[in-house]
């Protein structure tokens, strides 16, 4: 018997065989074509990748039913196929120096992933995944190789790997894998990502995983404490099996509370939100689960196409989800790219720390004519529905009064124009600690307001929380941010005014009795965290709430605050 030790991230435990799964495919040798075959290995080279991009297609729709935002991931490894540099570089080789169409195609890749692998900053050399992915897709599809990655496992396994790309899971069956285990992956991995939306318990970061263990190993994984037992005795075996039907059990009975209201032992009603990343009808079907979009991230229109979108399909978009959800708000948040989210055909110069840089609203302040195009298309929009705009990234009331101008500069325009749009409210995400100091200041500017706590820990903490390597200093349980959200909740309640939460700390059900016992009515979350919180708030009062909150300001460490929260 050995243990392994990694960093667990999605919550379990299980026992089972291993399945060690290996990404082959295969590599093409340094090749050449004689002259006149030039035109046929370019030809088939753009078949490849018309097929490429429609399977990334198929993988992007079959995961919208699962969460929507990770369906995002294909749109990116799409703009990679369609890459600009690429897609010169690959027929230049075909064509002037007579590459074979493979060998071109894996070379071409392999100059862009040294260049990515090599960068110091960890935005840019975790992008490296994506296009290693793509780049196993094209030679997969080129050699009429299958791709299906795990989506036809045989029998409940749990999966062994060097790290986990998003094709390699997209197919993924969650009755088949009983928990993943890997090399390589922190908690901002793909992999991550992926099991924590199928609920499926997960170690990363086992140093030497691969050596240590067999194909079909009997091992038992402990992600709430990172372990995986290799070659368990029956004791221990039975000790996991016991600890992994008590956590399917727990996970069916949460899900019976999807369809129930938020509200707790003593009859308070909290409003539970949607997080939402486009206006696809698999992602829209969860209104009827929630009392509103706490967070509509337009980015999806911009992130989706190789140029900026026009103000129609902008309105169309708009419409169409507040048409869905009726009298229920829209929160609308208003381009927030820059730091971790980059548009490719937008002119961004090289920062040394995007993430304090020209990002969200301060990106919008230097293109107003891409925001104003947006607000006008929400404007129009507006007569469909129930409509809130949010500004994100805001440090001052400097900031909230110029977004407010040019809000009121695009209904002048469309009252010129004839044009019918609705009184909206305008709101402000709180994620730089700046405004959420003058909160009470803020809450006379605007009409609501929404916490973004993952941006809000990291400002906090000095804390890139993109970086596996400052990964420890980013605590978000850390009394400072607590504090800090207290400020801020007590301002907008004091003004009579909405705040809501839409960041990890939000869907974190050890950190929602804190936030409610703290004043905060609202809550916004991803649709796979909605049953869990609303089981967590059901089994609250107001006054025990308030009562934990109380005891957590007075605690001193975020590993003590876990720790108490962790036994209540």
């Amino acid at each position: 018997m050995m243990m392994l030790h990694g960093k667990g991230v999605a919550p379990g435990a299980a026992v089972g065989h291993v399945f060690i799964y290996n990404k082959n495919y295969d590599i093409p040798a340094e090749s050449f074509i004689l002259s006149g075959q030039e035109q046929a290995h370019l030809n088939r080279y753009f078949s490849v990748k018309k097929q490429a991009l429609e399977e990334l297609e198929k993988i992007k729709v079959s995961m919208l039913k699962v969460d929507s935002a990770k369906a995002a991931i294909f749109d990116a490894q799409k703009e990679i196929v369609e890459d600009i540099i690429i897609n010169e570089e690959i027929p230049a080789r075909i064509l002037n120096e007579r590459w074979s169409g493979a060998w071109a195609v894996y070379q071409v890749y392999e100059t862009v992933l040294n260049v990515l692998r090599n960068t110091p900053d960890p935005l840019i050399s975790e992008r490296a995944a994506d296009f290693d992915d793509v780049r196993a897709l094209l030679l997969k599809i080129w050699y009429g190789q299958k791709t299906e990655g795990l989506s036809n496992l045989p029998e409940p396994v749990i999966v062994a790997a060097r790290e986990l790309l998003p094709s390699d899971t997209a197919g993924l069956k969650r009755d088949k894998v009983l928990a993943i285990i890997t090399e390589a992956g922190g908690i901002t991995s793909h992999t991550a990502i992926i099991a924590k939306s199928f609920g499926i318990p997960a170690v990363l970061g086992i140093e030497g995983l691969l050596n240590s263990i067999k194909q079909g190993q009997l091992v038992a994984v402990n992600a709430e404490e990172g372990t995986v037992i290799v070659d368990p005795k029956d004791d221990v075996k039975k000790e996991f099996l016991e600890k992994s039907g008590v956590f399917n059990r727990e996970r069916q009975e949460t899900e019976g509370f999807l369809e129930k209201e938020g509200r707790t032992a003593c009859g308070t009603k909290i409003e539970i939100s949607l997080n939402i990343s486009s206006s696809n009808d698999e992602e829209l079907k969860m209104q009827s689960f929630t009392d509103s979009v706490g967070l509509l991230r337009t980015e999806f229109l911009y992130m989706e196409h190789n140029k900026l979108p026009p103000e129609d399909e902008q309105f169309y978009s708009y419409k169409k989800i507040l048409e869905c959800f009726n009298e229920k708000p829209v929160v609308l948040r208003t381009l927030d790219i820059g730091g971790d989210k980059q548009v490719p055909y937008l002119d961004f110069k090289r920062e040394d720390n995007p993430f304090l840089g020209n990002r969200g609203i301060r990106f919008c302040f230097s293109n107003r004519d891409i925001l104003k195009t947006q607000i006008r298309a929400a404007l129009r929009a507006s007569v469909y529905g129930n409509l809130w705009i949010l500004l994100p990234m805001i440090t001052s009331l400097d900031d909230i009064r110029n977004a407010k101008k040019i809000i009121k500069e695009a209904g002048n325009e469309l009252k010129k124009e004839g044009i019918k749009f609705n009184d909206v409210k305008t709101g402000i995400m709180i994620e730089v600690p700046g405004i959420a100091h003058i909160a009470d200041l803020a809450a006379q500017e605007v009409d609501f307001a929404s916490i973004g706590s993952n941006d809000l820990c990291q400002y906090l903490c000095a804390a890139d929380r993109m970086n596996e390597t400052v990964e420890s200093y980013y605590q978000c349980y850390h009394p400072a941010v607590f504090r800090l959200i207290k400020t801020a909740i007590s301002a907008f309640n004091d003004a009579g005014k909405s705040i809501s939460i839409c960041g990890e700390l939000g869907n974190d059900v050890k950190a929602v009795p804190v936030l409610i016992g703290l004043g905060l009515r609202k809550f916004s979350m991803g649709a796979a965290s909605i049953a869990a919180v609303k089981k967590t708030i059901s089994g609250l009062t107001i006054e025990k709430a308030q009562e934990t909150a109380l005891h957590v300001l007075g605690l001193p460490t975020a590993e003590e605050i876990e720790k108490y929260l962790e036994l209540i």
